[in-house]
């Protein structure tokens, strides 16, 4: 054992009480920063996964992002028109099959059709606005999480009854439908169907379950009063974080809108980040309040062994020696705290996830936590950087120290 880390050991030893408590600070910052980051990260891991499993990762409409250019604008370069209407465009992909077969034989993941028809859901004179998605189950089930969604009935069931549809749960529970009643479902242009309702689904997400109800294509283009209607390609990508890439890519090849789940939902993906943000900041106070701790302790020791330093230093030993001393003995603090810090947070986290709790907004039954060595590797190294910094001072002002004016003072 060298000299430096003999003498930083003794230190430590004579005070054990004040290096418990050092450690013991350390420790539970470092435990309760990771307990933080896996309940704030686990709970907004969960919630993306619910959002982006219960949709497509990419929606292709029949929208172009850019109105179409008018062809006068293109003949006269100097002239200014208004007044101008667009002419009527039959709505709908083009080719849409061909569509799907272009992209399927490059992109990794799978593609499906639909038909999106907004109109009114009604029963028992109970009228409510919802969007209808007219869908190819064999394909869906490929794409989304509907299958799994279902609460009763099933998917297949839209095969065995006429004009058959699924509702969500609260949109049924609005019109108090049940499966096996009959509603009248009329579109925006005022085409009337009667459908049965063969199923009910919970998605968890409020607004669809209140507002969405799934049918055949081809009931959907009925409803749409346009045979061969295909106005969105449903896309799930292998890589749920290239969707943006791959929309991108959709969309220069096709010329159709292509919307990714993260763009469609910047906003909240851009108030996670801000909420990462804030979770390191508390996450570092926390850990800066615990270095204090450290830096007492250190100080401490270099009040009351301010003589011994001045021996030490007139024997021949250099500033820099001294300066390690007392940043090993911080490292050391740390270190201990660090270890005991990681088994604490452990076992904080293993202890939240133990906890069952009932919800009516949610499906789970315990809270959602990610266990991920990326806490634990933050955390320490955050904590062992307080500690060093916490040991950097009072040893400088060792090193500072001396020897002359101490042993003058003292006689």
């Amino acid at each position: 054992m060298s000299l430096t880390l003999s003498i930083a050991l003794t230190h430590i030893r004579a005070r054990v009480r004040q290096t418990i408590v050092g450690v013991f600070g350390v420790a539970v910052g470092v435990g309760f920063s990771i307990m933080m980051a896996a309940l704030m990260e686990g709970s907004q891991n969960d919630f993306v996964s619910q959002l982006v499993d219960s949709l497509p990762h990419i929606s292709v409409t029949d929208e172009r992002r850019d109105p179409p250019t008018q062809p006068a604008d293109i003949s006269f370069d100097a002239a200014e028109i208004r007044g101008l209407t667009t002419a009527a465009i039959r709505p709908g992909i083009k080719n849409p099959f061909a569509t799907m077969t272009a992209i399927e034989s490059w992109l990794p993941g799978a593609v499906a059709p639909s038909v999106q028809v907004k109109g009114v859901v009604r029963y028992a004179s109970r009228d409510t606005a919802a969007s209808l998605i007219g869908i190819d189950p064999r394909r869906e089930v490929h794409v989304s999480k509907l299958a799994t969604h279902i609460r009763q009935g099933s998917l297949d069931n839209l095969y065995k009854a006429s004009n058959a549809i699924i509702l969500g749960d609260q949109l049924a529970r609005k019109i108090g439908a049940r499966v096996g009643n009959t509603v009248t479902v009329v579109s925006g242009s005022g085409r009337t169907i009667l459908c049965t309702v063969v199923g009910l689904y919970h998605s968890g997400i409020s607004q669809a379950d209140q507002t969405q109800a799934y049918m055949l294509l081809k009931t959907g283009q009925i409803l749409a009063g346009q045979t061969s209607l295909v106005n969105e390609i449903r896309i799930k990508a292998q890589d749920v974080m290239a969707a943006r890439e791959l929309a991108q890519r959709i969309e220069a090849e096709t010329g159709y809108k292509s919307v990714s789940w993260q763009e469609a939902n910047e906003d909240l993906l851009s108030a996670f980040q801000l909420r990462n943000i804030i979770m390191y900041m508390v996450v570092g106070a926390i850990l800066l309040v615990a270095s204090f701790g450290t830096y007492n302790i250190i100080s401490t020791i270099t009040h009351e062994k301010t003589r011994d330093i001045a021996i030490l230093k007139s024997l021949g030993l250099r500033e820099a020696v001294v300066r390690r001393i007392f940043v090993l003995e911080g490292a050391i603090i740390g270190i201990i705290g660090l270890f005991a810090g990681w088994a604490l947070g452990y076992g904080l986290t293993v202890l939240m996830g133990q906890i069952e709790f009932k919800s009516p907004f949610m499906d789970a039954n315990r809270l959602p936590l990610l266990y991920s060595w990326q806490h634990y590797f933050i955390a320490g190294g955050v904590a062992l950087a307080a500690s060093l910094v916490a040991g950097w001072f009072p040893a400088r002002k060792a090193a500072s120290v001396q020897p002359v004016d101490i042993i003058r003072g003292a006689s």
